[in-house]
This record gives C-alpha cells, sequence and structure tokens, in this order.
C-alpha cells in the first residue's frame, strides 16, 4: 500500500498518572517468591522494565482518549468539527457496546456527521485503524481523522497478583509473567490531508502487513469464570514460542516492507517498534540488522501499553530530539495472532 496524500499531522498522549516500579510488584508477591525460591529483582531483570503506569481506580477509559485528542488538535490548532471520522482502536474498551468511540466522540465535542467505530487488532490495534483512516483520507473521502486508543493494565495486574498467590505453582507464574509487563496510557494519533495547519507534519508513505494465525493461541488475554461464578480478567502467553515465531514473522514482514517502500535497509534512519521488553527489543533488532541508534525505546519506564505503546513512544522520541526533518522512519509493530504491520513516514 502507497500514500500521496496522507499526512501525521499530531500525536497527543496522556499517561497513567500511578507509577508502579517492578519491585513494586514483587513486594506484593512476596510470599510467592519465597515459596518457590525465586529471588527478587527477577522481574526487572527478566523484562527490563524499571516501572509502568497504572490509572486511578475505576477511571473511564473514554476519558484518557479524549484527553490526548484534545492535546493532538492542540498541537495541530484544529477543532473537533475538522474530525470527520474517528476510530478507537484499543484492546481495552469500556463496554460490548456502544462503541468506545462514541463516548471520547461525545467528549471532544465531534459534530454528528462524523463517522465514529471501534477497530480491534491486540496491539496492532491503532496501526491498523491509521491504516483506515489514510485510505479514507486518500480516496478523497475525508480531509482529517483521529485514531485514538486507551489501555489499561491495573485490573489485569491485580488479578494476577492474586492468582499467582491462590495457585503458588511455577507454571502458573510464567504463564502469568508476561502480565506485568502491561503499562496504561491513552493516545490519539491526527491524520490529515496536509491542508489545516502550517505546523511541520510528516507524511504516511506506505507500509505492508503480514499475519501468522496459525499462532493464534499464543497469547490470550480476556476474561473467564472465577471460582466465585464472576468474570475475572486473565492473560496466558507462551512468551518462548511467541517470540521465536514473532521474531520469525517480523524478519519477514521487513523484507517485505522494504520492497513496498522501495527502501534499502540503510534508507531507514530511525525506527519505532511496539514495546514489549528487553529482550524482544533485543531481537527485533537482531532481526532487520538495525543499530540500537536508530531506535528509540519506552519500554524501560512505560511498560507494554498495548496498542498505545508505538505512537506514545514516537510521540516522546519527537519530544526529545531523536527525529531529524526528513528523515525515514518505520513504524513497526507485532501483535497476538501472529499479525506484523509496518508503516514508512517522512519525518
Amino acid at each position: 500500500m502507497r500514500y500521496s496524500k496522507v499526512h501525521l499531522t499530531a500525536i497527543g498522549y496522556e499517561l497513567g498518572p500511578v507509577v508502579v516500579t517492578s519491585e513494586e510488584l514483587e513486594t506484593r508477591l512476596e510470599t510467592l517468591y519465597k515459596s518457590l525460591h525465586i529471588q527478587p529483582g527477577q522481574l526487572e531483570a527478566l523484562t527490563g522494565i524499571e516501572e509502568r503506569r497504572w490509572w486511578e481506580p475505576n477511571t473511564p477509559l473514554s476519558h484518557g482518549a479524549a484527553v490526548a485528542g484534545r492535546k493532538a488538535l492542540e498541537v495541530a490548532g484544529m477543532e473537533a468539527s475538522d474530525i470527520s471520522t474517528l476510530v478507537y482502536a484499543g484492546v481495552c474498551r469500556e463496554y460490548y457496546e456502544p462503541a468506545t468511540a462514541c463516548r471520547v466522540a461525545n467528549g471532544l465535542g465531534l459534530n454528528s456527521k462524523a463517522t465514529i467505530y471501534d477497530l480491534s487488532n491486540a496491539c496492532l490495534g491503532v496501526l491498523n485503524a491509521i491504516i483506515e483512516v489514510a485510505n479514507q483520507i486518500e480516496l478523497g473521502q475525508i480531509r482529517a481523522g483521529m485514531v485514538v486508543s486507551n489501555e489499561t493494565a491495573r485490573e489485569v495486574n491485580e488479578t494476577m497478583i492474586s492468582r499467582m498467590l491462590e495457585e503458588k505453582s511455577m507454571g502458573f507464574y510464567m504463564a502469568g509473567l508476561t502480565t506485568f509487563t502491561g503499562g496504561s496510557g491513552a493516545v490519539a494519533v491526527l491524520l490529515t490531508d496536509g491542508s489545516f495547519t502550517n505546523v511541520h507534519q510528516h507524511r504516511l508513505l506506505g507500509g505492508v502487513s503480514r499475519t501468522a494465525p496459525e499462532f493464534h493461541n499464543l497469547c490470550r488475554w480476556g476474561t473467564e469464570t472465577g471460582p466465585d461464578g464472576q468474570l475475572r480478567p486473565f492473560m496466558a502467553t507462551d512468551s518462548v514460542t511467541l517470540l521465536k515465531e514473532g521474531i520469525r514473522l517480523f524478519g519477514q514482514t521487513w523484507i517485505d516492507f522494504l520492497t513496498e517502500m522501495s527502501w534499502t535497509k540503510s534508507d531507514v534512519d530511525k525506527v519505532i517498534c511496539h514495546q514489549i521488553a528487553a529482550e524482544n527489543q533485543k531481537q527485533i533488532r537482531g532481526a532487520i540488522e538495525m543499530p540500537v541508534e536508530k531506535d528509540f525505546t519506552s519500554f524501560e519506564f512505560l511498560g507494554n501499553m498495548g496498542t498505545v505503546s508505538l505512537p506514545v513512544t514516537a510521540a516522546i522520541a519527537e519530544e526529545r530530539g531523536f527525529f531529524d526533518p526528513g528523515d525515514r522512519v518505520g513504524f513497526l509493530g507485532v501483535g497476538s495472532g501472529l499479525n506484523t504491520l509496518m508503516l514508512g513516514l517522512e519525518w
């Protein structure tokens, strides 16, 4: 897929206000660690994550997404009435219905002619939604659209801590360990045809995707019925196989991506990848032979915020002067399923 009319005009974000360190989580798991003879410090050692964020209890997902949306509009100097499509793309949603996008749209004050809906595809949701909006802009159907998302890790973290203390088994601990890489935050990505603002904008040039659905069962996050008959969140991950097959698929998609963009490896100036943990990041860079200085990470202090991680990392990278005007940038996404999606931008 290639684009000639689409600009990434602004990214707004909001982080969960509660900072939770890996040490704090391990303190809550102290009795489990003692019974399984696990030394403190293993969580940070295994993941490279020092801290992550949580929302305050009972914070509506739509609230953070709307805050991020207002920030993106403010950066661009645009009004909510300029938005013709709003897509909420988070794994976490407020209800089965209505679409969480409806409550975000109400919070932003979108006009009644805007198209509003949810889209879900594990950690790739925001990148998939960017393609949805970009296609509408390229076809001339709209001039501006916004992708929003909000992910929350508090609830599944709290549940997993309780379950681990109940189960007291190494198998359950290892299967649920990935849960503690999770973080909380919201993002809004504003895409336009480039005609609304004089601020520096980034051109979306194209992208490519590749899938391996035979591995759909390697990472599952959902609800299950507990002993009390009540639904409770759970997450289970075969992290070893997920990493192996995810990296294999990632490497294949990278070859497709360079071909589609008519780039060589050396043409790519910077990359922003989906943020998971230290070993994942190391193997991703190895799979595409990308020098560490071309990669910007945030997982060390924000964890894995699912759909929110990649765009927020890009926004923070821009704030810290990581990009230079004219850089060829790859947004490199991977998600459970398995699915990959890579986008090429001119910064």
